[in-house]
């Protein structure tokens, strides 16, 4: 049977293809199984933290006696009290035994027999009693693997489990015990108990304080998206460019494992026969990349509804991500601040050249498209794009040349009464809000995070494989705006293309609104100046 690309559950490499994982297990088993470490495995939705145990058990197999277990399996009332749980982790950890089969398994499960049949009697002194002996008697050492911990919060007792742990694990040359245990989920030990004690006295009490710090890069880097496509390409011969593939994939996802998939996974199932998708060749190109991420950023799933319920519920990470977004404003990063911390757990940021940056391409867009959604209905430049929208098109192909005159227009006629300051925070806002009508539903955009700041951004605009690029600025004087344009007339090299677009927010009180062109070298740039 054909391998598949894979973007729910566990991957299994004879099944699916997927990212080979031996480098980063490798140093998991060296730098924190052989060395003793307790830690968690803490990333965002869907970033291959399920994916890593299961290969990570099989990896440690002829080392360790692995116990995996998932908290998914069990329930609220499980957590009821530490009798429940004790004997619901007890009988958690006699059914791992049977599936590891280590050699005396018998022998290592009676210390836990009575816990998992007399709740009653069951504590979670009397459990780690029982794990101690458990381990006393295990062949080899054993690891202890925790997936899906975030079910267990919002819970006392997994907090006093946790606090049972740390005990033992600094008496352990005295009590036997695991020789590592690991705990994996989006949320990392520390949130789980601000989740159950807001309140200050309590927010960093945590029991994990012995946690050591996993610093292992879990996104793919492109090689590792090549060595993923070579396998692919020598089951289907599709005659791709696989560097160019890798990096053109990688451009979008900045490595994020499960949209890294999900775009393959479209490649490979879905694009075939559409228009413009003859065959496997035409697919694998880098138009068919593009229309993989339109599909991402127009279909529901997992990752963008708790992206959304998480935004939600976090308003001062929103109006973080606003400015970013919007504003170019520069954060700077830094780990003891709660809002940076609680985006980067989730994976919707990361940290680069000490500032925070949206983690990806994809992500950016969907921000964008979702904060642009609150405004939609009631934004009265969209409505004027809406209204016009049958002038931007012409045999099928978007007329940028249009399109910036009528947003010069329509930003003169509705905002030219407002100060500076608050053109200068929204405008490129209200591009994007003029923009998005006329685009939507055949076009796509996406920011260049390179060159996005307070002063510039870059759109790029692509309807119906044809690109454009425009750059939003700050007027700052003639020699800056000639700079841009030359920096833009660059940029337009990657694209092979003759023609770039600029939007300058122009303050001056002389200034002259409305287009024209400038030519620099072999390039030709079309302003709109409002």
């Amino acid at each position: 049977m054909k391998r598949k690309f894979n973007i729910t559950g566990s991957c299994n490499p004879q099944k699916h293809y997927m990212v080979r994982l031996d480098d980063r297990l490798k140093i998991i088993k060296e730098d924190y199984i052989g060395e003793g470490s307790y830690f968690v495995i803490n990333r965002g939705r869907q970033y291959g933290n399920t994916t890593t145990l299961a290969a990570l058990e099989k990896y440690l197999k002829d080392d360790y006696i692995v116990l995996s277990l998932d908290f998914q399996e069990i329930g609220t009332e499980d957590f009821a009290d530490a009798s429940v749980f004790a004997r619901v982790f007890s009988e958690m950890v006699i059914e791992a035994l049977e599936i590891a089969k280590p050699d005396g398994n018998n022998k290592m499960t009676e210390p836990l027999v009575d816990l998992a049949e007399n709740s009653r009697e069951s504590s979670l002194k009397g459990l780690f009693t029982g794990l101690s002996e458990m381990c006393a008697r295990a062949p080899k050492t054993i690891v202890l693997m925790i997936d899906e911990v975030d079910s267990a919060s919002n819970n006392q007792v997994f907090i006093d489990f946790l606090a049972q742990l740390r005990g033992y694990y600094l008496a352990r040359e005295k009590k036997p015990i695991f020789q590592s245990v690991i705990l994996a989920g989006v949320y990392d030990i520390k949130n789980l108990k601000l989740k159950l004690r807001p309140d200050a006295e309590h927010k960093y009490n945590s029991p994990w304080n012995i946690a050591a710090k996993f610093d292992v890069d879990m996104s793919f880097s492109a090689d590792q998206i090549a060595a993923m496509l070579e396998e692919y390409e020598t089951d289907s011969h599709t005659g791709m460019d696989i560097k160019a593939m890798a990096g053109e994939i990688y451009r979008y996802t900045s490595g994020y494992p499960y949209l890294v998939s999900a775009i393959c996974k479209i490649l490979d199932e879905e694009l075939v026969g559409k228009p413009g998708f003859d065959s496997y060749t035409d697919v694998w190109t880098r138009e068919g990349v593009i229309r993989a991420v339109k599909i991402i950023l127009n279909e529901k799933s997992a990752l963008f509804e708790s992206m959304r319920g998480h935004i939600r519920d976090n308003p001062e990470m929103k109006r973080m991500l606003y400015a970013i977004l919007f504003q170019g404003e520069p954060i700077s990063y830094n780990a003891d601040n709660e809002v940076i911390d609680l985006a980067y757990m989730f994976g919707y940021i990361v940290e680069k050249d000490s500032c925070v940056q949206i983690a990806n391409r994809i992500f950016e867009t969907r921000l964008y498209n979702y904060f642009l959604s609150e405004e939609e209905l009631s934004s009265a430049i969209g409505n004027m794009a809406k209204r016009d929208k049958g002038c931007f098109i012409h045999d099928g192909r978007l007329d940028m040349d249009i399109v910036l005159e009528k947003f010069v227009q329509s930003f003169t006629d509705i905002y030219s009464d407002n100060d500076d300051k608050f053109i200068e925070d929204y405008g490129r806002k209200f591009f994007l809000l003029f923009l998005k009508p006329i685009i939507n539903g055949t076009g796509n955009y996406y920011i260049e995070d390179q060159t996005r700041d307070a002063r510039r951004t870059d759109v790029i605009v692509d309807y119906l494989g044809e690109q454009f690029a425009i750059e939003l600025k700050i007027w700052h004087g003639n020699e800056y705006n000639e700079r841009g344009e030359r920096q833009l007339a660059d940029y337009l090299d990657y694209y092979h293309k003759d023609k770039g677009y600029m939007i300058s927010f122009n303050f001056n009180k002389n200034k002259v609104r409305g287009i024209h062109k400038v030519e620099v070298g072999s390039r030709t740039i079309v302003e709109a100046v409002v």
